[in-house]
């Protein structure tokens, strides 16, 4: 009989700790629906009580998107505890809280100053707390890989037993090689007496390059919850990658009876939607949704696949979302072959959106043979009109050459108002950068500017990613269009919106600095 795997994605909290990886309201909705649809068990939604936009696009989530059950982190307080119960509620039977404390002797000591005894009470405090508040109770062991065994036995038996439901056993600084983590997870199974009661689950980083492998290695001692990202994204050097973790178990099924209840065709689109909102690219040789990883240039590999594919793909680039034969999208299209391709990709598109993403979709498609995939989503993130906007994009003029100083002429609507400068730089996107900013009331300074063609030929859109730090924040931008400077100055204006409090500057509304 076929085992079964749950897969708890933290993309949304855990993924969200990258530098620079910060989502803004609507954008996590929308992936957490991806989620959804993609088949993720459990979402783990954020940490409500780290701030007033955490707690609301977890209540969001919660209030929102189905059949997944919806998680809020906590540390092992009352306040957080209480907090994150709050802002799950609204998913009634599918609410979980994971709450969470330090075990090893190094955090114990250095970081809570408590004494063993001290960390158990306070744990068993937290799950009777948290199981009073919501039906499922999760509770996580941080720093379990270097924490002492006999003491991870005892407060695992005492969670169980005050109510947690699963325990998550995470390598929190990637520090376990394989077969180490996989002889702990054994051991608890085997000496915690109580342990039939409780799914063994494990978050394990990469550090070293190992969080897949040591998630592998758990799930052959009896793991049956893997907490992973998608592309893997996470604090420092990131999560295990569910994408990864999902293709391994499906394609090696001789090796592992067992499987997952994820849409594997969905792998890539969700895995794009994530890239393009967090500004984090996928490397091209990335295991499955790489642009590589289905790639073939060598002579000796063409000729083989030619011949037979399975002699250089162990799976299909269809299976993974890959797909080279679909219904053409261009100018003639319609809004229900629009809406189905979205519903493909596995998006969600409501009413009231479609008119201004249609709008956008055909003004792209005049000047495009053909619409792609990664169009197709690039226009949910680079549309001002879907997602409510004080700042946008009126007309971007650009002058340059090789024997002229570029100079940008640009309009902005700013709150409702129509404001014009024009700036010089030292090349088109600089110029248009700098009108932009100087109709803006900001400080923010240029951290990183990233061009990518999303889409083959000549008339592929230029897909722009930049970052921007103003005081302590750091914001990602993306924008996306047949003209890379228009694509830049939509990548700027959309970080910028997710700064608060960003209005035009109070010297006048007609600002020239040629």
């Amino acid at each position: 009989m076929t085992d079964r795997l749950y897969i708890f994605d933290t993309t949304l909290r855990d993924g969200e700790q990258s530098p620079g990886c910060s989502m803004n309201l609507e954008e996590k909705v929308r992936i957490a629906k991806a989620l959804s649809l993609l088949g993720v068990d459990v979402i783990e939604a954020g940490f409500p009580v780290a701030s007033v936009g955490d707690f609301e696009s977890v209540f969001r989530i919660a209030s929102e998107v189905d059949r997944a059950v919806i998680a809020g982190l906590a540390r092992a307080h009352a306040q957080d505890i209480t907090r994150a119960a709050e802002a799950v509620k609204p998913a009634g039977d599918r609410a979980r809280i994971h709450t969470f404390i330090a075990t090893s002797p190094i955090h114990m000591e250095a970081k809570l100053r408590m004494a063993p005894d001290d960390v158990v009470k306070r744990a068993v405090d937290s799950v009777k707390l948290a199981r009073s508040l919501v039906p499922q109770v999760e509770f996580s062991a941080e720093d379990a890989g270097r924490s002492d065994m006999d003491f991870l036995c005892r407060i695992v038996e005492a969670t169980i037993a005050a109510g947690a439901r699963v325990i998550n056993i995470p390598d929190t600084v990637g520090y376990m090689t394989p077969d180490e983590f996989g002889d702990r997870i054994s051991q608890l199974l085997n000496r915690v007496p109580n342990a039939d009661q409780a799914i063994f689950s494990v978050h394990c980083h990469n550090d070293l390059g190992l969080a897949v492998a040591n998630s592998l290695s758990a799930i052959e001692h009896g793991a049956r919850q893997v907490e992973c990202t998608i592309n893997g994204l996470g604090e420092r050097a990131g999560n295990a990658a569910m994408e990864e973790i999902v293709m391994i178990l499906r394609t090696r099924s001789d090796r592992y009876d067992i499987e997952t209840g994820i849409d594997t065709t969905k792998l890539v689109p969700t895995s794009k939607m994530v890239s393009q909102i967090t500004g984090m690219p996928v490397q091209p040789n990335k295991a499955i949704v790489g642009a590589n990883a289905f790639a073939h240039e060598s002579g000796i590999h063409q000729d083989g696949v030619l011949k037979h594919k399975k002699t250089y793909e162990i799976m299909t680039p269809e299976s993974v979302g890959w797909t080279t034969n679909r219904m053409i999208l261009g100018k003639h299209s319609g809004r229900a072959a629009l809406s189905a391709r979205y519903d493909e990709l596995g998006v969600t598109v409501s009413e009231e959106q479609m008119p201004a993403i249609f709008e956008r979709f055909k003004h792209l498609a005049d000047k495009k043979k053909e619409v792609f995939d990664e169009d197709l989503i690039s226009i949910l993130s680079g549309d001002g009109d879907v997602n409510e906007e004080s700042i946008k994009l009126v007309n971007l003029h650009v002058s340059s050459g090789m024997q002229e100083q570029p100079i940008a002429k640009v309009s902005l609507e700013i709150d409702g108002a129509v404001h014009d400068a024009s700036c010089v730089g030292d090349g088109p996107v600089d110029a248009a950068f700098n009108a932009i900013k100087s109709l803006l009331d900001t400080d923010s300074r240029l951290l990183l500017y990233s061009v990518n063609a999303i889409t083959s030929g000549t008339d592929a859109q230029g897909e722009v990613t930049v970052r921007i730090q103003e005081g302590e924040r750091i914001i990602n931008g993306q924008g996306a269009d047949t003209d890379i400077v228009v694509a830049s100055a939509l990548a700027l204006i959309n970080a910028m919106n997710k700064l608060p409090n960003v209005h035009a500057r109070e010297l006048h509304a007609q600002y020239s600095a040629v």
